[in-house]
């Protein structure tokens, strides 16, 4: 319960005790706080909280306000009592955040530090609310002044006794007013009902009416009668505009200035126009009778009655019985013709028809035939709608006329449009058939068919709904038939008219699709796709469908015959931002024929959607300079659909201008021919739905000379060729002596050049046999990856084997437990934040705190915080802000920052890359780094190596080539198996210049092949024993009697100085000491044999971080000097004839070459997993995601737009702060030996890695060094990838905090309890002693740490741990 997690009861600390575990619901700690509301106004309020099932509490409990305060809580029996927080801590409230602010009042135990119990706790805030009804209304304890017009509470403060209102009821308000009428321009009163209207005060002003008419106010002066009326005195209003004939206005009761009186029913006031879009007689009388309007004859407009001119004029109302409206008047008449069966329903539009429906409804006439009109089409004064009766052969044609009321002249209207009598013929339907599950759209022929105003179709029983008609046609949709495959008579009705003619219909099969192919597009779809199927050709406008994230997408299809047609493939509804690289299948995908549901879905189908195209720009200025008859190429990737069976392709369409040109594809580039133009022109690729401009391309043309300029030439080459001739004649004897020489050097550099392509080749084909042998072995499980435990103390703590916080705490007996209480304090105070950040900004800103110390802290923090990486993670973003402010507060360039490891931060961020990176290295980044340390190696041993310099034969390093041709001879020796005798010989392969000790190695790498390197046998404890066909078995050693020593050198025994030749058998053996091999004090001491047995040692240990050619010193003794295959120049014994017939030593930087051509298949794969987001089905890890866009993040907040200084900032955080330290250094990841030679070519593959993320060009010449020369050429398209990973990255959907947490949370889980937290807080506390007083110095300038007590807390700290407590 105090520890607040979830776990199993044994490792619960202190379980057995009451109410420490909880097993049940009902055994939850719960908390009730009294009172658990205050205003923000009340400070230090005693809070009692009632506690249920809470642990014994006698360590004491803190109570905290979140972050706003934190005091101790008083403990009485089971209450506890709190202080709510000061003036200062007090949370703001403002109004656009309510009236209230809630807060976890949280109980946090002093011993374990941790919250065991949280309740809500809310300040409220009455002077918010500036209503009274919202004011006591409110949930809390507020009150309304109603002289004061403000809430609060504190009913005391209110200046009456009587202005105190507690109740909604006795709040001034305005009370529900009928219709409130205004008519503009007259000057008017408004009295309105109301209670509690408050009498101004001595110094108050009175009341007013606020009018907000179209965004301009108008303050009229008010009246209180008494406490229930006010009046708003005589004033005129208005408004601008002839559109709105009546205008809602909000309407706003004040007083004393900005007092407002609440007004609960919303009342408004209306102002209206009668004379607003009512221009005829009808429309004027038709108005809402309360706005008083009558039809002011005289002046011919819609008035009031005091407005029209008494004596001239005839003011007609719709209350007065002359309320009739004269000279009515028909303007619009439809339809104008129908059958003469009559059932037509006529519209007849005009003005004056009558106010109420018995005006019109027994005298309308439409060519001489009764039309009855219709309750519900009439509209009164506008509009009548009538059905027409039967009308007689003898009737053809006539006008519409109306009596409105009484058939008198006045009342009486015609109108100037004739209606027809039409008789409708039908003649023909297209189509004659149709899916029996309708859909079809036909098309029926005639004459007079829009005649009319109601049409119905029918075929058979079946309706067919009616789309659209015309003078000659009528469409209609068909409707699934319910009888099956039959043919049915057409039917057709037009109002009460039923139109003779034999038609018919026939329902024929459902079409059905049997195949489709290709069954696969891209994602913009607009692929040709073929379909089988049967009665295809029913369908008049055939589609396509998919749909793929609840969106659909359709494209058309034409019909080929009855069994076949052909579509354009619909595109798929993907995000084209975050475009997939991977394959889609549609969720549904089939097609719309008519109706036919059936096909709307193809179950039978596995169709699939594949990457669009993508194509690069052809360079950043989108200009391509070409000759005539160059061919263009568009590089780009996804250019074929990787379709299983290999026989996808997309038909490209390339436009140079406006000419097509002919294209050949392959996966990563299209070829153009380019067509016979010169200039500059658009490039445009079209495949599918997408259309693609790489840039321009300039061909540029062969200018042709003008005649002048020829004859000039011609003239001058003819006098240059006389006088050439001349000079060769004179020249010719001396040249030929500089020929012969140059033909001779030629022939050498010919020899030389092939002997170096050979050499190449043979390398090349020797390593990739020998890496298929080896990576064949590999599976994932045979790669020895180090354990995490190892893997992260190498990297945290390099070259420290056994380091404190793998081990238990060490202290006396009798300090233990004070020691222990001690850390557990000091653990709290790291994992608070306040803390933790002024602890680190501290100890960086002592002059004492070295590099050394920034990093032992960094890596002592995070084992620490390694089982809560999400805190961790908080921290380190909150440390990397601020460095990246300090950088720029500094005028430091951008780009510097995170380049070297000066801060804790900077180290704290490799460590965290190092734990999170952990699964990624296992399953993806491992196996190609793995493969290129074996590549490494292998190729290091065909040829020589000196065990001495280690300089080698092949290698990519030119400090350790050797410059100088050395004979050697490869001898496959059978090794006899030290496990099991009887089994057969393993075949090693062997140089007869290697040294016995290079032997023993290169032996046990065969036998221990798959066992990582810590549990092989070491070389120097075993003898290598050579079994000769005679039987007479020889030890062979480094060093013994038959020794070679030549002017003070001493040379190590080979496998040439025993003449052991190709094939034997040897064995490698425990050690021993034989009388032939043991060394003769007479000859060489013991102690120089056992020197170099530690040199060899030193030179190869796994720690070895740089690689260390140790220094060939004599033989104190005897003063002889050791060597293998180079001796060392420095020493001056070498004479210049020594040399023989060596060339110039620069001759061997070749090698490089062929080293790094064998090799460059395993560092380009290294390189592509490295910067590919989605390598080998591996998701990039969140980790790298989640830091560049924090990066981004500050780059934006920084306003640092540069890209330039945005990629610095990622190549400085992830690629040369971790991925350059496991490739120098793999075996921080793997259990293997590194020598001095691999070393130095991964030094190499690390510096060619670190190029490729600068952003900075690199001007190469022939004094460059030759690791920088060597990859010149890879550089750029490795930068690219860079480029695109950054990219494709940040293109990425952002990672929300949740999901990042949760991640964070499942690694910390996993790695729970590898490192000792006591003995790690021990190493940082060893900090806190050195520097107690600066550390307590700034939490006592802290405010956040004032408030938390941290210095205090500190103290008792440093109280434990002093060894004199």
């Amino acid at each position: 319960m105090k520890q607040k997690r979830c776990t199993r009861k044994e490792r619960c600390e202190r379980s057995s005790e009451p109410r420490r575990f909880a097993s049940e619901m009902k055994q939850c700690v719960r908390l009730t706080v009294h009172p658990n509301n205050i205003s923000v106004s009340q400070y230090n309020v005693l809070l009692v909280l009632e506690t249920y099932n809470v642990p014994e509490l006698s360590a004491g409990v803190n109570c905290t306000f979140e972050d706003l305060s934190e005091m101790d809580g008083l403990v009485v029996g089971s209450q506890i009592q709190c202080i709510s927080p000061a003036a200062k801590e007090v949370p703001q409230i403002i109004t656009e955040n309510g009236d209230h602010h809630i807060v976890q009042l949280q109980l946090k135990s002093k011993e374990t530090g941790m919250t065991f119990a949280s309740t809500s706790f809310v300040f409220y805030n009455c002077s918010v609310h500036n209503s009274c009804l919202s004011c006591v209304e409110s949930p809390y304890r507020c009150h309304w002044c109603k002289y004061r017009h403000v809430c609060t509470h504190d009913p005391s403060s209110c200046s009456f006794q009587e202005g105190r209102v507690k109740m909604p009821e006795d709040c001034p308000q305005l009370l529900q007013a009928e219709k409130i009428l205004v008519p503009v321009e007259v000057i008017k009163p408004i009295t309105l009902k109301a209670k509690n209207l408050p009498q101004p005060q001595s110094g108050q002003r009175g009341y007013e009416c606020i009018l907000n008419i179209q965004g301009s106010e108008q303050r009229v002066p008010a009246l209180r009668f008494n406490s229930s009326s006010v009046q708003c005195q005589n004033t005129s209003y208005s408004y601008e505009g002839m559109e709105i004939n009546s205008l809602p206005v909000e309407l706003t009761v004040v007083w004393n200035g900005n007092f407002n009186i609440d007004n609960p029913a919303q009342n408004k006031v209306h102002l209206y126009k009668c004379g607003a879009m009512r221009d005829s007689c009808g429309l004027c009388l038709k108005a809402d009778p309360d706005f008083e309007c009558g039809w002011c004859q005289g002046q011919n407009q819609c008035t009031l009655r005091q407005h029209c001119p008494a004596q001239d004029s005839q003011w007609l109302e719709l209350s007065s019985t002359k309320g009739k409206c004269t000279n009515p008047k028909i303007t619009d008449i439809n339809p104008v013709t129908g059958p003469r069966e009559g059932g037509t329903k006529v519209t007849i539009r005009g003005e004056n028809l009558g106010l109420e429906f018995r005006d019109i409804a027994s005298h309308v006439k439409v060519a001489g035939v009764e039309c009855k009109p219709l309750v519900e089409g009439y509209i009164p004064a506008e509009q009548i709608v009538c059905e027409m009766g039967e009308a007689k052969p003898s009737q053809h044609a006539g006008f519409v006329e109306i009596c409105v009321a009484e058939c008198k002249p006045e009342f009486m209207a015609r109108s100037s449009q004739l209606y027809y009598f039409m008789t409708l013929t039908l003649s023909d339907l297209k189509p004659k058939r149709g899916p029996v599950s309708g859909g079809t759209q036909v098309t029926i022929t005639g004459n007079n068919l829009n005649a009319g105003s109601n049409v119905i179709v029918t075929f058979g029983r079946q309706p067919c709904l009616f789309y659209r008609r015309s003078t000659k046609h009528i469409v209609c949709n068909t409707t699934a038939s319910y009888e099956g495959f039959e043919k049915v008579k057409v039917s057709v009705r037009v109002d009460k008219a039923k139109i003779h003619q034999e038609l018919h219909y026939e329902y024929v099969e459902d079409p059905t699709i049997l195949r489709i192919e290709p069954e696969w597009s891209i994602f913009s779809g607009n692929t040709p796709i073929a379909v089988w199927g049967t009665h295809l050709d029913l369908i008049q406008n055939p589609q396509i469908r998919a749909k793929h994230g609840g969106k659909e997408h359709v494209n058309n299809c034409e019909v080929q015959n009855s069994t076949e047609m052909t579509c354009q493939a619909p595109a798929l509804a993907v995000d084209p931002n975050h475009q997939s690289e991977l394959a889609e299948r549609p969720e549904e995908f089939g097609f719309i024929l008519d109706n036919v549901q059936s096909l709307l879905i193809l179950n039978k189908t596995n169709f699939t959607y594949y990457p669009n195209p993508i194509f690069e720009v052809f360079n950043p200025s989108g200009i391509l300079e070409l000759k005539p008859g160059s061919p263009i190429i568009l590089k780009g990737r996804n250019l074929i659909p990787p379709v299983a069976g290999g026989n996808a392709k997309l038909n490209y369409t390339v436009l140079v201008g406006e000419k097509p040109c002919a294209v050949t594809v392959s996966d990563v580039q299209l070829l153009c021919e380019s067509p016979n133009l010169i200039g500059r022109h658009k490039v445009m690729a079209r495949v599918g739905g997408m259309e693609f401009s790489p840039g321009m391309v300039y061909i540029s043309p062969d200018s042709p000379l003008s005649l002048p300029a020829i004859v000039s030439i011609a003239v001058a080459g003819g006098l240059l060729i006389i006088f050439i001739v001349a000079v060769l004649i004179a020249y010719k004897r001396k040249s030929r002596e500089s020929d012969l020489t140059l033909k001779r050097l030629q022939m050498q550099m010919d020899n030389l050049e092939s002997r170096v392509a050979l050499e190449c080749k043979e390398a090349f084909a020797e390593l990739q046999t020998d890496i298929h042998e080896l990576t064949s072995d590999l599976d994932g499980a045979g790669i020895p990856f180090l354990d995490y435990r190892t893997y992260t103390m190498r990297v945290l703590f390099p070259g420290i084997e056994d380091h404190p916080v793998l081990r238990d705490l060490e202290v006396p007996g009798y300090r233990q437990e004070r020691v222990e209480k001690g850390l557990k304090l000091f653990a709290q105070l790291i994992n608070n934040k306040v803390f933790l950040l002024s602890f680190i900004r501290t100890l960086e800103s002592q002059r004492s705190f070295s590099m050394r110390d920034r990093g032992n802290v960094a890596s002592l923090i995070m084992t620490v915080l390694q089982s809560k990486l999400e805190y961790a993670t908080d921290v380190l973003k909150q440390l990397l802000a601020d460095l990246i402010d300090k950088n720029l507060e500094s005028k430091n360039h951008p780009k510097l920052l995170l380049r070297r490891t000066e801060s804790v931060a900077e180290k704290m961020l490799t460590n965290w890359f190092t734990f999170l990176l952990y699964k990624f290295l296992k399953e993806c980044a491992g196996e190609p780094l793995f493969s290129l340390f074996c590549a490494i190696k292998q190729q290091m041993e065909k040829g020589p190596i000196d065990s001495i310099t280690g300089e080698a034969r092949y290698s990519l390093s030119e400090d350790k080539l050797i410059r100088q041709q050395i004979d050697y001879k490869t001898l496959v020796l059978s090794c006899v198996n030290p496990d099991n005798v009887n089994s057969p010989e393993i075949p090693v392969k062997i140089l007869n210049c290697d040294t016995i000790t290079q032997v023993k190695e290169k032996i046990l790498d065969a036998i221990f092949k798959n066992v990582p390197c810590s549990h092989r046998p070491k070389a120097a404890d075993m003898d290598l024993e050579w079994r000769q066909a005679s039987g007479a078995r020889m030890i062979l050693q480094d060093e013994d009697i038959t020794t070679k020593i030549e002017n003070d050198w001493k040379r190590l025994n080979t496998l040439a100085h025993y003449q052991v030749p190709d094939g034997s058998v040897v064995a490698l053996v425990s050690k021993q000491v034989t009388a032939y091999n043991a060394v003769n004090n007479s000859t060489v001491s013991r102690t120089s044999a056992s020197k170099y047995e530690n040199m060899i040692r030193y030179t190869g240990s796994p720690d070895s971080l740089r690689s260390r050619t140790p220094m060939i010193t004599p033989d104190l003794e005897s003063g002889v000097k050791m060597w293998h295959l180079v001796k060392n120049h420095e020493h001056g014994d070498q004479k210049e004839g020594d040399r023989g017939s060596k060339m110039v030593s620069e001759i061997y930087l070749t090698r490089l070459l062929a080293t790094k051509g064998t090799l460059q298949k395993f560092v380009d794969d290294l390189f592509e997993t490295i910067f590919s987001t989605a390598h080998r089905g591996s998701a990039l890890p969140l980790a790298i995601k989640y830091m560049f866009d924090f990066l981004d993040e500050q780059a934006d907040k920084h306003n640092i737009h540069d890209p330039h200084v945005r990629h610095t900032w990622k190549s400085n955080c992830l690629p040369l702060r971790f991925w350059v330290n496991m490739i120098k250094n793999p075996q921080f990841v793997f259990d293997i030996h590194k020598n001095s030679i691999t070393d130095a070519c991964l030094s190499v593959v690390a510096q060619t890695f670190m190029d490729s993320c600068s952003t900075s060009e690199h001007r190469l010449g022939k004094d460059s060094p030759s690791n920088k020369l060597l990859y010149a050429k890879d550089i750029p398209s490795y930068k690219n990838w860079v480029e695109r990973y950054y990219s494709d990255i940040a293109k990425m959907p952002a990672i929300s905090d949740q999901d990042m947490n949760a991640y964070l949370a499942e690694q910390s889980r996993m790695h729970m309890n590898e490192f000792n937290t006591m003995s790690a807080l021990s190493e940082i506390y060893s900090y806190v002693g050195k520097y107690s007083e600066e550390i307590l110095g700034a939490l006592d300038q802290d405010d956040q740490a004032g408030k938390q007590k941290l210095a205090y807390k500190l103290e008792q700290v440093i109280t434990l741990m002093s060894i004199d407590s």
